[in-house]
């Protein structure tokens, strides 16, 4: 019985749908809340607005007819148990009210001078159900002495507009957070859709199918983008698994061969030891040793330099030394003419790689040289350049940036016991490119295939010095 579970990226992605979406219903939840109390409190204060402009009116409308008729003032009922007038005389009794007071003391004790206003919110007074009045106390000068007239309107139905208002908003606000966490979550998961898309086919990625790429959402939006850079990252990953392909077995093809002489010499030797050259069969094996050795000193200096980058310990470096030095040691080979032409000339750099890229540089001059071999130090600028010449058979155009590439050999040379093991150019370059310079391959004329190296002078460029003695 097979147990499906939910893939840990589906979790995930539910997940951030579900958060997303609680997180914009909490958001629209507070705003909301508070949006809902400020239009409350806005339409109360408005309402009671209003009703303090009708008490006012009405104050002033009776405090006009009282500085005309006096204590003598006939008032027009009305308001019921909403609405009130009282008229008080200078010695606070009741001269004139409305019927819903009549026989009541003054309602309030407010009692401003003539042509003052005074307003009071929420006050209680004997009638209507406990509810507040906005009270209007006007003072007026009249016939029979100051009065003071009082205008009350009840709060009653500002109070229940409130209320009514308080409870559309508690029913409609889970309603319309309701229908916000949806359509967020709805949203979400039409966002994220590309999101899944992409992730469903990196899931099916891998060594066999590295050149698979995520689909591209269109809009060209962030999410588009981030596939471009998902593409471009497997691309690149493509491209280094490949490398590291051919890199892993062109290595191991490499190290067979020497491998195979090695054990071939000793089984013949087993099979006929009364015939063995063992001086021979040591020598063939020490060789093969020595290639053995190279081969895999060089790969640990490329796979240092892939992973982390060519480590330099830069001090003031002679390159007229390093070449004289390269130039006495190919003299040793008989029958090759060496010319040198070095200058003095100092660099910042690291002494120990620029004479392996030097050395790698006329190692391959010798193997492909018929007889002469120039060696020509000068200064452009500030760069340092070397060249190496030999009178041997060219590169054609097309292979001069391939033998740069790791264990690539061309024909002419694709012996192994003269060809090299493919690797000395490719770390020549990288050792150049390392210090800020570049070698490059190309042709001079009749004198023929060169190799052009070049290094920045830095400080120290040109000093004199001793020069080395000339050969004889």
């Amino acid at each position: 019985m097979v147990e499906i579970r939910p893939t840990r990226s589906g979790i995930l992605r539910g997940g951030l749908r579900l958060r997303t979406s609680a997180a914009a219903t909490v958001v629209v939840a507070l705003v909301l809340a508070a949006a809902s109390l400020a239009f409350v409190l806005l339409q109360r204060h408005q309402l009671e607005s209003s009703l303090r402009d009708v008490a006012r009116q009405q104050a002033s409308d009776v405090a006009a007819q009282v500085g005309r008729e006096g204590a003598q003032v006939d008032l027009v009922d009305g308001g019921g148990d909403q609405a009130l007038v009282q008229v008080i005389d200078a010695d606070r009794a009741v001269v004139a009210a409305s019927s819903s007071v009549t026989g009541e003391p003054p309602v309030v004790t407010l009692s401003p001078a003539p042509g003052e206003v005074v307003t009071l919110t929420g006050a209680q007074l004997p009638i209507g159900e406990g509810e507040g009045f906005v009270v209007v106390a006007e003072g007026v000068e009249s016939p029979d002495g100051p009065m003071v007239v009082l205008a009350a309107q009840s709060l009653e139905t500002v109070q229940e507009s409130t209320a009514i208002v308080g409870r559309l908003l508690l029913l409609g606000s889970p309603l319309v957070l309701l229908a916000v966490a949806l359509t967020m979550y709805w949203l979400t998961g039409r966002a994220l859709a590309p999101v899944e898309a992409m992730r469903r086919r990196v899931a099916t990625i891998d060594g066999t199918a590295i050149s698979a790429r995520v689909p591209v959402p269109p809009g060209g939006d962030e999410i588009a983008r981030l596939a471009e850079t998902l593409n471009s990252m497997l691309g690149r990953l493509q491209n280094a698994a490949d490398t590291q392909r051919r890199f892993v077995g062109d290595a191991s093809h490499e190290l067979r061969s020497p491998l195979s002489t090695i054990r071939a010499a000793h089984e013949i030797q087993t099979l006929h030891p009364d015939s063995a050259d063992w001086a021979t069969t040591s020598g063939e094996v020490l060789a093969e040793l020595d290639r053995v050795d190279r081969l895999v000193a060089d790969l640990l200096l490329l796979a240092r330099s892939d992973e982390h980058g060519l480590a330099l310990r830069m001090t003031d470096v002679d390159l007229d030394d390093l070449v004289r030095a390269e130039a006495a040691r190919l003299r040793r080979k008989p029958g090759l003419e060496v010319v040198v032409t070095a200058p003095p000339v100092r660099v910042q750099a690291d002494e120990h790689h620029l004479a392996r890229a030097l050395r790698n540089l006329t190692d391959n001059a010798q193997r492909h040289a018929h007889s002469r071999v120039e060696l020509t130090l000068s200064t452009r600028g500030d760069v340092a350049r070397i060249e190496v010449v030999d009178d041997g058979p060219g590169v054609p155009d097309t292979e001069r940036e391939r033998i740069f590439e790791r264990f690539v050999r061309l024909d002419f040379s694709r012996a192994r016991d003269s060809g090299g093991t493919g690797l000395g150019l490719p770390i020549s370059r990288q050792i150049a490119r390392a210090h800020g310079g570049d070698l490059m391959c190309g042709e001079a004329g009749s004198r023929g295939p060169y190799f052009l190296l070049t290094v920045p002078l830095g400080r120290g460029a040109g000093v004199p010095r001793r020069r080395w003695p000339e050969p004889p």
